[in-house]
């Protein structure tokens, strides 16, 4: 069954996944990935919660929840406080653990807890909320990264549709195999996300072609285009579904979650 164009029949409700959008390279559209796709999973029937793990806050932001003076960082320091974190979104079914200007300390804090973020969600989970977390993690490598690697059961690349971001992407793949190995044997690639892609361009469709040449079946079909909505969207603190649902942009994430789910199911 579809509901809003994302397929939701054939998932576990009694088991929470979780799923983290990670690039250390930053523009890539990450966190713009991380709402749009929260939003259309929402929308399509599921309980979703974003996480906001980017200690500069634009997925709490990018959402209109401005002023929040607590929130992921209290939560981290006394898991058993997260659900008293959590914010509802303005959207039905989408709530957010947002970030706070005190998350930037926790980068030096969690350096010996990589399982900080995993205890965090084992009370999540508990407590039968939600049936999908999607974590937006900070575009770098260092330990609130390595605390969504070692917490969630699949991440998401976004690719941005140029070599510089080719080369970053070899260094983050090596990252995960080390984290597979040392502290989530579980931990998987649910697939790579072509962003800010420009069809008009040789060069575009170059990467994407060196990208599905090696990747294979990792890389989504679904490509995310460049589009001035998709930009304007977090100015007016709203996913791209409730800015601009007729736009290029909106039916390409529409097209991704849908691909996400189907993907979500199996892990």
């Amino acid at each position: 069954m579809q509901i809003d164009g994302v397929q939701v029949d054939g998932v576990q409700a009694d088991r929470m996944k979780t799923l983290g959008i990670v690039n250390q390279k930053g523009g890539v559209g990450k966190t713009t990935t991380a709402i749009n796709l929260a939003a259309y999973l929402a929308a399509g029937g599921r309980r979703v919660l974003l996480i906001d793990m980017d200690p500069q806050g634009n997925a709490t932001s990018g959402l209109g929840l401005r002023g929040v003076e607590t929130g992921l960082y209290q939560a981290l320091s006394d898991p058993a406080s997260a659900p008293a974190q959590i914010v509802q979104s303005s959207q039905e079914r989408l709530s957010v653990l947002p970030a706070t200007p005190d998350l930037a300390g926790a980068g030096v804090e969690l350096s010996e807890e990589p399982y900080a973020l995993r205890e965090l969600l084992e009370v999540i989970a508990a407590s039968g909320q939600f049936e999908l977390v999607i974590v937006d993690a900070p575009p770098s490598l260092g330990p609130l990264t390595i605390n969504v690697l070692a917490a969630v059961n699949a991440l998401l690349i976004p690719l941005q549709a140029e070599y510089y971001a080719l080369e970053g992407l070899a260094g983050l793949t090596e990252t995960v195999e080390r984290v597979r190995l040392a502290l989530n044997p579980g931990l998987s690639v649910l697939g790579v996300a072509i962003t800010m892609f420009d069809g008009r361009t040789n060069l575009a469709q170059e990467v994407e072609q060196s990208v599905r040449q090696h990747f294979g079946e990792l890389v989504f079909w679904s490509v995310i285009p460049r589009n001035v909505r998709l930009s304007e969207a977090p100015s007016f603190a709203v996913p791209i579904s409730q800015f601009a649902p007729l736009s290029s942009g909106a039916a390409a994430y529409k097209r991704l979650a849908e691909e996400v789910m189907q993907r979500v199911e199996k892990i």
